[in-house]
């Protein structure tokens, strides 16, 4: 945590006119990898100021994503979700309500029960807010080619970038690349076997509303031991079967084996009024380990590392590139082995 120095910048100006006065103080809160969050400080009132990646860096609309979804969370009453109380559009920030708690370091049946009654109650809503709420979540997976183009894609654009990277290159070819394959092919026989058709589009009325990057990295834990829920600028339409993928899949925080299950027969529970959801998630789930390895490797596209050091990354590029390897290596080979036993 670092205290921002006392002389002009775009933070504290920002501040000072979504707040209406000068801050008495503020300071840069860890663990943001793209946006970043700082504690500001006023007459001894709390708020959560973000600021978002400019849409130079990224096209995608985070700021106006994060805003329409917490507004439509509030609506609901929702109260475990941080509060939009001002917007500056021009700059990219977004005044919130500051959630007191401290981060998720271990995951356990109470916490599963939390993130599933939240999730529940977001499903509901997904009828009353068809109307209200247009934006699909960010790379929205509705049919099982679009996820194994999103693959690929990801996959040329690492190839694209990373010549000189022999050992990423030498994992790629060898250990990613054959793997991915085969699932594919799995997941076609699969879906076929049950009926379902892996190039086509999900219909709406089997898609809900889905906190894209929902899990138990973006929260936190109050003093009472219940949790509190942030970061929606990816909130969106999408098939449930990627949220339940992402949260399962997640690097950020590993589930034990019963807490993982707990969470995906919760899953088969909120989601299966649609009869097909199981058969999907079971076809599609070694997919989407394959492509959050990818998504570990991020750290290797210079574009994609400029906007880690824009939001505060104190580790080097060398460092990050050989820890996110390493992890990527692990997820491939634990989704290997799942698909094989």
């Amino acid at each position: 945590m670092t205290r921002l120095p006392h002389a002009v910048d775009p933070v504290i100006a920002a501040a000072g006119d979504l707040l209406g006065a000068r801050p008495d103080s503020i300071e840069v809160l860890g663990g943001g990898r793209n946006s970043r969050v700082y504690r500001v400080e006023i007459g001894g009132k709390r708020f959560a100021l973000k600021r978002y990646p400019s849409l130079a860096d990224d096209p995608r609309d985070r700021l106006g994503t994060e805003v329409e979804a917490l507004r439509l969370l509030a609506a609901h009453e929702l109260s475990n979700i941080p509060r939009v109380i001002a917007i500056d559009r021009e700059r990219n920030f977004v005044l919130l309500s500051w959630l007191d708690g401290a981060p998720v370091t271990s995951v356990g049946d109470f916490d599963i029960d939390q993130a599933v009654a939240f999730l529940e109650i977001i499903h509901r809503m997904r009828r009353r807010a068809a109307t209200a709420f247009h934006r699909e979540a960010a790379e929205a997976c509705l049919s099982g080619q679009e996820l194994e183009v999103q693959i690929r894609r990801r996959l040329a654009t690492l190839h694209a970038h990373c010549d000189g990277e022999t050992t990423l290159v030498t994992f790629l070819r060898d250990s990613f690349e054959p793997l991915l394959e085969n699932l594919a092919k799995n997941a076609k026989s699969e879906m076929a076997a049950a009926g379902l058709d892996f190039p086509a589009t999900l219909p709406q009325e089997k898609r809900s509303l889905i906190p894209a990057d929902f899990g138990f990295h973006n929260s936190l834990r109050r003093a009472d031991g219940t949790l509190v829920f942030v970061d929606f600028e990816y909130f969106g339409w999408d098939d449930p079967v990627k949220l339940t993928a992402d949260v399962l899949h997640h690097p950020g925080t590993r589930m034990g084996p019963s807490q993982r299950d707990r969470f995906r027969r919760a899953a088969l529970d909120i989601y299966g009024e649609d009869a097909s959801f199981g058969a999907r998630l079971g076809a599609l789930y070694p997919l989407f380990g394959l492509r959050w390895a990818l998504i570990l490797l991020n750290e290797f596209l210079p574009n994609r590392w400029r906007l880690r050091v824009a939001a505060g990354e104190a580790e080097s590029w060398a460092q990050a590139k050989a820890r996110q390897l390493s992890r990527a290596r692990e997820l491939v080979a634990r989704t290997e082995e799942m698909a094989n036993g």
